[in-house]
């Protein structure tokens, strides 16, 4: 391709959106790519945008890239666009990189996998986490023997979502919006990546997960669950268990904790940090590059580099984020075991003794219901 910038175009520019359209001026500075257009319901003041050009901006995608073709179409949208507006950039010629989790269905990622591969497109799913280069770093601590065998991989996952992050649009916390999917819950939306990353340590990233159980459940008044946690077992039969809450008292860094015989290394995925923890030695904490997803696009239509995370590296992901849509809806958290409190940002809802539960939960790779939790002892989804 030619070595001009690659003109790029950002659907979706609030919220999440506002760090791809930084991202891309970042690499904008550095000539690799231009803004050619941004794509949203709500448009930006023209201001915004005077220092990056000529940049259109139109409500409608297809018609947008009629006006302002594109290399790149980055796709930071509500999940149950993802497939209709991918469709839509292939149709005009563009590439894709389209933020997690890809769609709200197996059959619509299937879908979505078709239509990259008869437009002979690129496509890169926006599980960053995938593009670090500490998961390899822990599957070869793995495979040296560091820690021995591996007797199962534990997520912990705890943080503060009040009720401003359910308000902020229609679709937030919704399992169905207007007849259409959505399953924007704990696990398939704020910590999919802590799913899809134990999935890519494990080696189960491009199969579909075998034998899901999950246990779903809300505090908030929402459709999907805020407080959940699920078992599968890896191709060769390791217990993966991840629990996840954003009914916290606190924000903690979501880690993955891999238990072996000899020793234990816990991931901190979101600063690319592996600690090596032995008996009688010092633990070893090592930090560890990180590719960005745009940047390894960019080399790829330029230069053939292999995608980081092309659709198929999500596969294990979508039967999880599957299993999660086919589940019964999920169950409340009695009121009792809440603590309720009104911040400025909103509801701040506390489930007791969730910390705890979700710490006992990754270290022992058990359920909710196995590890005691008096609102999960019956009626748990499996």
């Amino acid at each position: 391709m030619s070595e001009e910038p690659l003109p790029v175009v950002v659907a979706g520019v609030h919220g999440h959106g506002r760090t791809h359209l930084a991202n891309v001026r970042r690499l904008a500075a550095d000539g690799l790519v231009r803004l050619a257009g941004v794509c949203d319901s709500t448009p930006l003041p023209p201001d915004a945008l005077r220092a990056d050009g000529d940049v259109r901006q139109d409500s409608d995608l297809g018609a947008l890239l009629r006006r302002a073709p594109a290399a790149v179409t980055i796709l930071a949208t509500p999940i149950h666009t993802h497939l209709p507006l991918a469709r839509t950039a292939l149709e005009h010629g563009s590439h894709l990189l389209l933020e997690k989790p890809p769609t709200a269905t197996l059959a619509e990622f299937r879908a979505l996998s078709s239509a990259v591969e008869t437009a002979g497109a690129a496509c890169q799913i926006g599980f960053q986490s995938l593009g670090s280069s500490a998961v390899d770093a822990v599957r070869d601590l793995i495979a040296s023997g560091a820690i021995g065998e591996v007797t199962g991989i534990g997520g912990a996952c705890t943080w503060i979502r009040t009720s401003a992050y359910y308000d902020r649009a229609s679709w937030a916390g919704r399992r169905r919006l207007d007849g259409r999917d959505v399953v924007d819950g704990a696990l398939t939306n704020p910590f999919a990546h802590t799913v899809a990353t134990a999935l890519a340590v494990a080696g189960a990233d491009r199969a579909a997960a075998d034998g899901i159980e999950l246990e779903l459940f809300h505090a908030h008044d929402i459709e999907s669950d805020d407080t959940s946690c699920v078992r599968l077992r890896a191709p060769d039969g390791t217990p993966i268990c991840i629990a996840a809450t954003l009914c916290a008292p606190r924000h903690r860094l979501p880690r993955l904790i891999v238990h072996g015989g000899a020793g234990r290394i816990t991931l901190f995925y979101t600063r690319d940090e592996v600690r090596l923890e032995r008996p009688g030695t010092a633990a070893e904490v090592t930090t560890h590059p990180r590719t960005d997803l745009l940047e390894n696009l960019v080399a790829h239509l330029r230069d053939g580099a292999p995608l980081l995370v092309p659709p198929g590296r999500t596969e294990g992901f979508m039967s999880v984020l599957e299993a999660v849509r086919r589940a019964p809806a999920p169950r409340p958290v009695p009121e009792a075991e809440q603590t309720v409190s009104t911040e400025d940002d909103g509801v701040h809802r506390v489930i007791t003794g969730i910390e705890e539960l979700v710490e006992e939960c990754a270290e022992r790779i058990t359920l909710f219901s196995e590890a005691g939790a008096p609102w999960a002892t019956a009626g748990a989804a499996r």
